[in-house]
């Protein structure tokens, strides 16, 4: 799948009507500068500027400009409906007022998205005009609409080498070393990956992607990423009710969500190290495919009884865990599609965050905050890990109990994780179940601007506008 660039923004110096956003308690005072006949026509229809209200403001010629209402509303989100409501294929320039203007262009952005593969769009959407001095929100924009299209490609347009091809298409335009790991190779060096996609007629593959910052020596912080790729979970020979596959084309949503992250970061040109791993993988039925209770063998050395082949998740993620180790990183990351019983815990909008780190847990939860895009903290707690006991491997893949399935996620992929590396999981849905402003219904690139958020702080952006510029509460 191409990497296409952001199709809601005017060219430079095109004219554009002034688009106005409004608190209700400046109303008064935009009012007051408005044309008395425009004053008048905002006041008679009984405008309010409520978040998400809009009104056209007529001219001599037509319509001359608009106003969205605000309310208390300061995410980015309030200005998420603005390209499919504003008048079709129109251009607008946001006015300055009591909001953060990298916030509108980012929820602009947002909202303008739309999945072009498969029936043209319906209308033009409306344009924003005067964005350049927003190169942060731009690239976060733009990464966003890339993790939401591999999210949205249905699998038999996404299989694993597609989803690799994409990793390795990164890297190509970012200037990064990269590899593509397939057959005798890949059997080697993450046999559990293999064993997760040996049902498949697509084989597995695993791209490894390394890059280095504007002046990151070999001593610059290492941040190293490891994505599941599961392309479609039919869950094995566990296999799914009908229900449960709807949306499992969306299981690779880990992966496109640290691909949008590591993009980010190299346009940003944090001065670290990155290393991201995509473990691109289809869980299927076959005679080929892994059995209950097999006994698979890990990168690390582990042996794994496979007690669900419907637990393949943390299946492809140890492997990759395990090498990210090796080059001893100073902050791992793993986003994963993981577990029902992370959304029956926290729902769809808050990815459960689990982490070996205070710090690290601390500065995700707030960025997390700052940035609208939430996480919520699970524990790694000690109790439970017993249950992951097998009487024939040094460890299963599911808990000998019924409880906690988040959790025993997590604590089987900290088996894999070296002792001493900051580790943060983080099992999110990566889907909006229903369309709302900035967040139309689809795949979605969450916890992607919180983490990015915390490692600029943590390891300071050298160059172009702050990542607090974004969207920050308050």
């Amino acid at each position: 799948m191409e990497l296409r660039d952001l199709d809601c923004l005017a060219p430079p110096g095109s004219p554009a009507r002034p688009l106005h956003a409004v608190r209700p308690a400046e109303l008064g005072g935009f009012l007051d500068r408005l044309a008395p006949a425009q004053a008048r026509f905002l006041e008679q229809g009984g405008f309010t500027a409520a978040a998400q209200e809009l009104r056209l403001i007529p001219g001599p010629d037509g319509v001359a400009a608009a106003v969205i209402g605000l309310g208390e509303d300061r995410s980015p989100y309030a200005f998420g409906d603005l390209a499919a409501r504003l008048p079709a294929a129109s251009d607008w320039e946001l006015v300055p007022g009591d909001y953060d203007p990298a916030a509108g262009v980012l929820g602009f952005c947002l909202g303008a998205y739309r999945f072009p593969l498969f029936t043209p769009a319906k209308r033009r959407p409306a344009r924003l005009s005067g964005s350049a001095g927003q190169a942060r929100a731009l690239t976060i924009a733009g990464a966003a609409w890339m993790v939401r299209d591999l999210i949205n490609a249905p699998a038999n347009h996404l299989g694993p080498r597609d989803l690799a091809g994409a990793a390795l298409a990164l890297a190509e335009r970012h200037g990064a070393a990269a590899r593509l790991v397939e057959g005798a190779a890949l059997d080697e060096a993450y046999p559990a990956i293999a064993a997760v996609g040996a049902g498949s007629a697509r084989p597995p593959c695993v791209a490894v992607l390394h890059w280095s910052g504007p002046g990151a020596g070999p001593e610059a912080p290492l941040l190293s990423l490891c994505g599941k790729g599961v392309c479609f979970d039919s869950g094995g020979y566990d296999i799914k009710p009908s229900a449960g596959m709807l949306r499992m084309k969306k299981d690779m949503g880990g992966a496109a969500t640290l691909l949008g992250l590591a993009r980010i970061v190299m346009e940003a040109g944090l001065p670290v190290r990155l290393a991201l791993r995509v473990g691109c993988v289809e869980n299927s039925v076959s005679g080929t495919a892994m059995r209950p209770l097999d006994v698979l063998r890990t990168r690390a050395g582990l042996t794994v009884e496979v007690g669900n082949t419907d637990a393949e998740g943390r299946l492809v993620l140890c492997d990759l865990l395990a090498e990210a180790c090796e080059e001893k990183p100073d902050l791992l990351v793993d986003c994963a599609t993981l577990t029902g019983a992370a959304r029956v815990a926290v729902g769809p909008d808050l990815p459960a965050l689990f982490c070996n780190d205070e710090a690290w847990a601390a500065a995700l939860l707030a960025h997390g905050t700052h940035t609208y895009d939430p996480l919520w903290r699970l524990p790694l707690w000690e109790g439970y890990d017993e249950w992951l006991a097998s009487p024939i491997a040094d460890v299963n893949n599911i808990a000998s109990k019924p409880h906690a399935g988040a959790v025993i996620a997590a604590l089987f992929l900290r088996r894999f994780v070296a002792a001493g590396t900051p580790w943060a999981h983080i099992d999110l849905y990566a889907w909006n179940e229903q369309s709302r402003p900035g967040r139309p219904e689809g795949g979605e690139a969450q916890a992607m601007r919180a983490l990015f958020d915390a490692v600029a702080e943590h390891w300071s952006v050298s160059a172009g506008p702050s990542h607090r510029e974004i969207g920050t509460a308050g």
